[in-house]
């Protein structure tokens, strides 16, 4: 190489969160920034999910983060040269019970306090929205037209050329073995981190990786409750209902059960995931749970009875106890803080939350503050020595297991 190994910023995880992180490190004036991947860029979950982006959050800070993150992707062509693949569809948040509408209710005062142009629509509202919706079995919910879904190997491809325009050099297969410190005035800072082929030397490290960052995190000797867990999407055959391209269908997503909704393909992509499974890593299906939401999914939209599946995968995707993202300075198990280390995960969100959180964690990496969002307690304080978060969950959310748990990327379950 014509340079020393050396780098101003070293981004662990070419996902979509440390893709786009090394992209907006190097355009903020990091002369240098070096990708480690253990794999291939995109390989992991980020190719494998549905690409649901969303501004209505359940929280103050998932809207901010889901609001930014739309933006993006919606300015990405104009800014950048190339996108995502965003397509605002609108989305529904359904209620299924009194007391999901009540919530649902209340969340839409909140997210209209925060400027976003969101509104509850009734059951036969949400069947005039999106005619392929059943006019029964649901108490309405709420809408916002500006949501949409990205495509995401698009998106994997929109940030591989983003970091190759930007000149950050990224070396897949190359895994992430250890950080060097040494120990100035008290306190321990960031030299360096090592790999395989040798030690990269630099005081800037931001660690992701989704369902493998637990894994980074013992590496760094930092404790990072990030769990990892199944995720199912299937797409059907097509069906003229779902045909319809010149007046698209709003997305869906039915909150109590965790299981969404939105076109693909002339028929309908649906993702689900089970909280009374147990955590692990897994690729296979479970045909089981499967088939039991079609028969939900069947109720509420009655046009894809009997429609036999495209395709179907599973993949292992990241989670929070809280639901939240984890932002901030890493932290050694005996309590100490790594300065120069950044901790970022989004908690099940990489899509959705993706770029605004790749913006933070770079915003933090290289200068201590962002003005993207108040991230502030959203570091790996909040969490006690079981994992579990001091923070209310955000209630617009897949229903992750409730445990706390570690993810480990060396064990497969299997269905």
């Amino acid at each position: 190489m014509s340079h020393p190994d050396t780098a101003d910023l070293v981004v662990v995880g070419a996902g979509t969160i440390g893709g786009w992180a090394s992209f907006f490190a190097r355009t903020s004036g990091a002369d240098r920034v070096v990708v480690l991947e253990r794999g291939l860029v995109g390989q992991g979950a980020s190719s494998l999910a549905a690409g649901m982006v969303r501004a209505q959050g359940g929280t103050n800070i998932a809207v901010h983060l889901g609001r930014w993150s739309v933006e993006f992707y919606r300015s990405q062509a104009e800014s950048i040269g190339f996108d995502s693949g965003f397509r605002q569809l609108g989305y529904i948040l359904l209620s299924t019970s009194a007391r999901e509408e009540r919530v649902g209710r209340e969340r839409v005062a909140m997210q209209r306090s925060l400027g976003l142009d969101v509104q509850w629509l009734e059951p036969d509202q949400t069947a005039r929205v999106n005619p392929t919706l059943a006019r029964d079995g649901h108490r309405g919910g709420s809408f916002l037209s500006t949501d949409g879904c990205i495509d995401p190997l698009r998106n994997i491809r929109a940030y591989s050329l983003a970091m190759q325009r930007a000149e950050v050099e990224v070396r897949e297969r190359t895994p992430f073995l250890e950080l060097r410190c040494v120990a100035r005035g008290g306190r321990r800072r960031i030299t360096g981190v090592r790999t395989p082929d040798g030690v990269i030397g630099t005081e800037r490290v931001l660690l992701t990786g989704g369902p493998g960052l637990h894994a980074v995190g013992k590496l760094a000797g930092v404790d990072i409750p990030v769990g990892a867990v199944r995720h199912q999407v299937a797409v059907t055959e097509p069906h003229p209902a779902f045909s319809v391209e010149d007046e698209p269908l709003p997305m869906v997503f039915d909150v109590g059960a965790g299981l969404y909704w939105r076109q693909e393909d002339g028929g309908l992509l649906f993702g689900m995931s089970n909280p009374d499974e147990p955590p692990g890593w897994t690729r296979s299906i479970d045909w089981g749970y499967l088939r039991r939401m079609r028969h939900r999914l069947t109720r509420l939209v009655p046009a894809t009875s009997g429609l036999e599946l495209q395709r179907a995968w599973a993949a292992t995707i990241d989670y929070t106890q809280d639901h939240l993202p984890i932002v901030g300075p890493a932290i050694t198990r005996a309590g100490e803080v790594l300065e120069g280390a950044t901790v970022l995960s989004a908690g099940g969100h990489g899509m959705m939350w993706g770029p605004a959180l790749a913006r933070i964690g770079a915003d933090l990496a290289l200068n201590g503050t962002t003005d993207v969002a108040d991230v502030a307690g959203l570091g790996l304080e909040r969490f006690d020595e079981h994992g579990n978060s001091r923070l209310s969950a955000d209630p617009v959310a897949l229903p992750f297991p409730a445990r706390a748990t570690r993810g480990e990327p060396v064990e497969e379950v299997t269905a």
